[in-house]
């Protein structure tokens, strides 16, 4: 017996709907858009690193969660997509050497670094809170300014 031509039709519709409790339990997702400024060089590596975990702010060392991006210093834009809504802060470096490293001259840093709502930098990194943002729509923008010392 032949199948008539509207049972695919059917058989979709089926399918999405039984697909529709678990997209109603889904935790909302968004993208964050990161633009850095007054990059001094195109030499090296922009090294970004996301978090929701202030322990773990700046470095991200210790964060399983933490996402890490390396885009080259000619680029000065990067999209990171599939974000649960909540808190988070973003630390960028200007890796000019691409070791891997922020490099320091008796502690103070020798290549750019740059964090999410650009606080003010006195003697270390700023606090989670001073760089924390907000993800609670579909896009977020963060536009960070690198700083150079030396």
């Amino acid at each position: 017996m032949p199948v008539p031509p509207s049972a695919p039709r059917v058989d979709r519709g089926l399918a999405a709907l039984a697909l529709l409790p678990l997209l109603i339990g889904a935790a909302p997702i968004s993208r964050l858009d990161v633009g850095i400024d007054h990059i001094r060089s195109a030499k090296g590596l922009i090294r970004v690193c996301l978090t929701n975990d202030p322990d773990n702010f700046p470095s991200c060392v210790d964060d399983a969660r933490a996402i890490t991006r390396s885009i080259p210093a000619g680029q000065h834009s990067l999209a990171l997509p599939g974000l649960p809504h909540g808190n988070y802060a973003v630390a960028v470096i200007h890796d000019e050497n691409s070791n891997s490293k922020l490099d320091t001259f008796a502690g103070i840093p020798r290549e750019g670094f740059g964090f999410s709502r650009n606080p003010a930098i006195a003697f270390g990194p700023p606090r989670f809170t001073a760089a924390r943002f907000t993800i609670d729509s579909d896009a977020e923008a963060q536009q960070i300014r690198m700083r150079y010392i030396l």
